[in-house]
């Protein structure tokens, strides 16, 4: 992107950002570099700085670009799934005998990945609630190196204060990571706000249509960006070009779909707090959610993320589940399509046991851009 779109709208950059049209032939859209080696012009005579595609790819590299101006990063990285993402992350922030603070509610192959991957490793983590400041600083130790947070959470759409978080970070010499994945960077920028890096699986909302799995990370300090970039390419779990090209598509229309994701969550949300059969509804747009405030200071909008749960306990809320028709039953969300599920049988099947176990008549889900009137009809007939 050139230095011009700097001061061009959210709208403008997720379009243009990395988005410059084919010298060859003029195409406004960048073409998919699908191969694996370049050539030389001599040895050691790179054209643009392209050798081998795990190192870089034009087109990941146009993705890259567009990550990293929408979340105003000084580099952005493209990955073969979030939690590929993560795992860079982690073992370019963490050595054995390190320490990390997660939150008590996050997505379960998260905690998975630090309950039975990096522990393995020897690195340790504490749980804490992060939206309360002093929890998470009690859980800070001598050892800790990174403090890591979804806001809002995945699947009790907690929020934490991001700059309540990144003053704690700066007074213990931590690092502050921060999963934006629910909110994208058009509700929400927490490099901004003081994150030292985030998060995204851009399989959700930034591809928003269902058809790509990929990850992201976004540093704002040059000296990190580059050491994720080194672990990145040494580890080489990285975003094949028609992946990134999938993506980058996705974005250019993120702005107006999650306008809509956000419209209709607000609708399902209100009537869920008015149906009989419901008991609580989780979504930070509603004033009586104990983050409404600081959600509102944060993000431009409340998203398209809604989870509540069912009188009746666990086997009501999977009979809901089932009985949903035009909300589809499957994991993962974000998607144009909306998309229901259980998240203790499902999605989070791995906290099963842990602090971070999820209530089992609780039901999640993705409000996609249909209809709100079909939506909603369609949920009071599963309700019942």
């Amino acid at each position: 992107m050139s230095d011009s779109h700097t001061t061009h709208s959210f709208e403008t950059v997720a379009i243009h950002a990395g988005n410059t049209a084919d010298p060859l032939t003029g195409a406004v859209v960048p073409p998919i570099h699908q191969v694996s080696t370049f050539k030389q012009d001599g040895v050691g005579g790179l054209r643009g700085g392209y050798e081998y595609s795990r190192s870089a790819n034009p087109t990941r590299t146009a993705l890259e670009e567009n990550l990293a101006a929408l979340e105003g990063g000084v580099r952005g990285l493209a990955f073969a799934s979030g939690l590929a993402a993560e795992d860079c992350l982690l073992r370019t922030l963490l050595a054995p005998g390190d320490h990390v603070v997660i939150p008590d509610d996050a997505y379960g192959g998260t905690f998975r990945l630090f309950a039975k991957v990096a522990a393995r490793w020897g690195v340790e983590f504490s749980v804490a609630h992060t939206s309360e400041p002093d929890a998470v600083r009690a859980a800070v130790t001598p050892r800790t190196k990174a403090i890591w947070v979804e806001t809002p959470s995945n699947p009790l759409l907690g929020i934490t204060d991001i700059p309540a978080l990144a003053q704690i970070a700066r007074e213990t010499g931590v690092r502050l990571v921060v999963d934006n994945t629910f909110a994208t960077p058009y509700l929400q920028q927490p490099l901004a706000l003081g994150a030292d890096v985030v998060v995204h699986s851009l399989t959700k909302y930034m591809g928003g249509h269902s058809d790509v799995v990929g990850g992201a990370l976004i540093a704002s300090d040059p000296a990190l960006a580059e050491e994720l970039a080194y672990h990145q390419n040494a580890m080489g779990a990285v975003a094949g070009p028609f992946d990134s090209w999938l993506v980058l598509r996705g974005i250019k229309t993120l702005a107006v779909r999650m306008d809509r994701h956000s419209e209709n969550a607000t609708r399902v949300a209100d009537m869920l707090t008015r149906h009989p059969r419901v008991t609580k509804v989780l979504y930070p747009g509603l004033p009586e959610h104990p983050g409404h405030e600081i959600a509102a200071k944060q993000m431009k909008r409340f998203g398209g993320m809604v989870s509540f749960q069912v009188a009746g306990g666990e086997e009501a809320a999977v009979a809901v589940c089932d009985r949903a028709e035009l909300f589809t039953l499957g994991e993962s969300l974000g998607g144009v399509e909306s998309l229901i599920e259980h998240p203790g049988r499902m999605t989070h099947a791995s906290v099963v046991g842990s602090a971070l176990e999820v209530p089992g008549d609780l039901v999640r889900l993705s409000v996609g851009i249909e209809n709100a009137d079909d939506l909603l009809a369609d949920l009071q007939r599963a309700l019942g």
